[in-house]
């Protein structure tokens, strides 16, 4: 095995920075720290799950990041430092990883953290027996035999990840994968606890019954109200912590949740549709709103059970056409979003989107065509389009709905029929293609463009609308191997805007209510991987 000495030096690098980091703190001199060191924040619904290779959602993989530790995590910025391992070795074709572990690095139990358990958690995230919502996310990553083992093909121990000793953990590829490292990241790639698992089968999870490797521990859990998370004595770094007790409160209301900010009973809370402006203003301090690496969509259903309107791409044109996008981010969100005429956003990496002609027409010319088209399509007056459209339970997502049903009705007599569904429910229902039409969104699983496109993958586990074009998932395996994606991504995206299988609304912005008093939250790191290990409470 040859070293990539580019790539081992750079992580060595990164790896001498963050140590200097946490040698000289992470708190700027002159910092006087608060006495009590809680982060207390907010969050819409309860999480699907703190097992790291179930966890599905934006919320559930915070609570994750800080109970457990990868290979790799992020700085500030978003760039790659070193995790349970110190660094990797690749070889001459960048098929074969290397990843040296931290001797010190230990479970909460005390037991040392070993290869194993990375070859034990990532086996476990492709088993067709634990049907991870993520399961898809291992094939992504061009691990070897990983589409045998997920269909059930191959046994778990044929996929290409092994222990060469305690500390050495390897990975093979099927194919060479520029941004692997960076998947790295993702809780689905976390350690697992075998043991703790087998002695306690679903109910592992529980405080009680809970071990991780991460910064924090699971102290209390108590469905749709609050989870608390405290220091973990046994991390390998604990000597340069310092928040002790992070608790995430589960407040449905926005508004609500406002008003316990301005109370002080919460560090940091979303700034509710449309308020940004006025909150700005009245306190510029705690207002804050940044680039995130998200979108924000609607997917019609083009399963055997969706409607048979939505299988005509002039019906989903004339929809997406006659979405106002500047109505919803000015007017509706307002916080800084900027309208989305493409599913990847533009703050990807090296990644510039393409100009649509949609996004080239004014709205009333996009008006215009929509009506047109509908009309091709066989609706009008005497023969009005309806359909059922559902949305998780949110004021924001509600404003949202309420919206564009609206300029549909105003501007083609459509008939829309809004619900809204509790999270759990409302992702079990678009999973199995119970719907019509719904709201969808995405965060990066990594800076690169296809985390966004490989969702409309025929294959793709989250591809919920069941939309299937062979020369988009062509162009997609091709853009694996190939020095440059970015052209084949453009591609993509001009199959998406043609085809129409979604309707992108929005980019997010990460607009929230910030105490002053918050230290280093990472508003550099358009991915939002924060870590709770990172930041610190100031005295007032």
């Amino acid at each position: 095995m040859k070293r990539s000495n580019k790539i081992i030096l750079s992580v060595l690098f990164n790896a001498l920075l963050a140590s200097t980091t946490l040698a000289d703190g992470h708190i700027p001199a002159g910092v006087t720290l608060a006495d009590d060191q809680t982060f207390t924040y907010r969050v819409l619904d309860e999480h699907s799950s703190v097992d790291p290779q179930v966890v599905e959602d934006v919320t559930g993989a915070e609570v994750v990041r800080d109970l457990f530790e990868g290979l790799m995590n992020q700085d500030a910025d978003g760039n790659l430092v070193p995790g349970v391992a110190t660094g990797y070795e690749v070889n001459e074709n960048n098929t074969v990883y290397t990843f040296t572990l931290r001797d010190n690095a230990k479970w909460s139990n005390g037991d040392q953290v070993t290869a194993n358990d990375f070859v034990f958690g990532w086996q476990r995230a492709a088993d067709p027996e634990l049907a991870s919502p993520y399961q898809w996310f291992v094939e992504l990553m061009s691990i070897e035999n990983a589409g045998a083992v997920i269909k059930g093909e191959k046994p778990t121990d044929a996929l290409g990840v092994r222990a060469v000793d305690d500390l050495t953990f390897e990975v093979t590829l099927s194919a060479p994968l520029p941004y692997f490292p960076q998947m790295t990241t993702h809780s689905t790639t976390f350690p697992a606890p075998g043991s703790i698992i087998e002695k306690y089968g679903n109910e592992w999870t529980k405080p009680e019954n809970i071990v991780s490797n991460g910064a924090y521990i699971l102290t209390e859990h108590l469905p749709d109200e609050r989870s608390v998370r405290e220091r973990n004595p046994m991390y390998w770094d604990n000597k340069n912590t310092t928040i002790d007790k992070v608790i995430a409160l589960v407040i449905n209301d926005e508004n609500v949740a406002l008003t316990r900010f301005l109370a002080g009973e919460l560090d940091r809370t979303e700034v509710p549709a449309g308020q940004f402006p006025r909150l700005k203003k009245e306190h510029p301090d705690t207002a804050i709103s940044f680039p995130r690496l998200c979108n924000y969509y609607y997917t019609f259903n083009l399963s055997d059970s969706g409607p048979e309107a939505f299988k005509d791409v002039r019906v989903r044109k004339a929809l997406a056409l006659a979405v106002d996008r500047k109505i919803i981010t000015e007017n509706v969100m307002a916080g800084g979003q900027p309208e989305a005429y493409t599913f990847t956003p533009a703050a990807v990496a090296g990644f510039t989107p393409p100009d649509t002609d949609m996004a080239k027409m004014s709205q009333a010319d996009r008006d215009a065509m929509a009506r047109e088209l509908l009309a091709e399509a066989g609706y009008g007056a005497d023969k009005p389009l309806s359909f059922d459209m559902m949305y998780n339970t949110s004021e924001a997502h509600k404003k949202v709905a309420v919206a564009l049903s609206q300029m549909w009705k105003q501007k083609l007599g459509v008939k829309v029929n809004l619900a809204n569904m509790e999270w759990k429910v409302f992702l079990e229902t678009r999973g199995n293609q119970d719907f019509q039409l719904a709201r969808g969104a995405w965060c990066g699983d990594y800076n690169e463009a296809s985390t966004f496109l490989d969702l409309l993958d025929s294959e793709s586990g989250y591809n919920d609308g069941k939309f299937n074009s062979p020369e988009l998932d062509g162009l997609l395996e091709k853009a694996k191997a190939s020095a440059n994606a970015s052209e084949l991504y453009t591609q993509v995206e001009e199959i998406i805007a043609a085809e129409m299988p979604v309707i992108p609304v929005y980019h997010y912005a990460g607009v929230y209510m910030m105490d002053s008093d918050v230290g280093n939250w990472p508003v550099n790191n358009v991915e939002q991987n924060w870590y709770s290990k990172n930041l610190y409470k100031v005295a007032q």
